[in-house]
């Protein structure tokens, strides 16, 4: 789907993965691994975010663009396939959710969100406590559906995963009508978040917005595709 679903399985690919001989060292360090993935996508994106197809410049530098697979590597790939333990020095091999480009592109928007929310809100005296506390708990709301839709285009559920984008959107638009609010004109620190924030939630939406309809496509599919 698009750029963000380049890389990574759906459905029974869950189950080609063989047994994991992990332990809770390398799991540690791989959840650290994908930590950075968030903090490089939140990298790149501060500093395109001037650019308006910011989205997709991010998704490439971030290696999402889909390739053509290899023939001669396919066939060779389906020749010798063994079930083996796989080891820590493999594990870009493995996948799971934390690895899927929307929920890294999700994530990394939302923390910056909240970074900067949190350094606004810091001062009782510059922000109303009311929405100071109702704007992260949209934030939060938003972050929370989108990743269980998220969880459930991994499996592909479509329907399920349009139904939870759904929510996420509802929850993103009570954050904008939150900073749209009396309080933006009245309080400076509100209005400098809101126009900083506004790109970024729009583009969540735009995220979001792409991947519903990528999900209609396949339900509207017939069958026998």
């Amino acid at each position: 789907m698009s750029d963000f679903d380049a890389d990574f399985p759906l459905e029974d690919d869950w189950n080609d993965r063989g047994e994991l001989a992990w332990n809770e060292f390398d799991w540690e360090r791989y959840l650290r691994e994908q930590d950075e993935s968030i903090q490089r996508y939140l990298g790149l994106y501060e500093a395109l975010r001037n650019t308006p197809d910011r989205i997709d410049a991010v998704a490439e530098q971030m290696g999402w663009e889909p390739a053509e697979p290899d023939p001669d590597e396919a066939d060779a790939e389906d020749a010798v396939e063994e079930e083996l333990p796989a080891s820590f020095d493999e594990g870009s091999e493995v996948y799971t959710l934390h690895k899927n480009p929307v929920f890294i592109a999700t994530k990394a928007i939302y923390l910056g969100l909240k970074r900067s929310w949190q350094l606004a809100a810091s001062d009782s005296a510059k922000m109303p406590t009311p929405l100071a506390v109702g704007f992260l708990a949209s934030l939060h709301r938003g972050e929370e559906q989108a990743s269980q839709a998220i969880h459930a285009l991994d499996f592909g559920d479509y329907a399920m995963a349009i139904s939870l984008f759904k929510r996420a959107l509802s929850a993103l638009n009570q954050s904008l009508s939150l900073l749209s609010g009396p309080h933006a004109a009245h309080y400076h620190a509100v209005g400098a978040y809101r126009e900083d924030a506004l790109p970024r939630l729009f583009d969540l939406r735009e995220i979001w917005l792409r991947i519903i309809n990528e999900c209609r496509e396949e339900l509207d599919r017939p069958i026998e595709e």
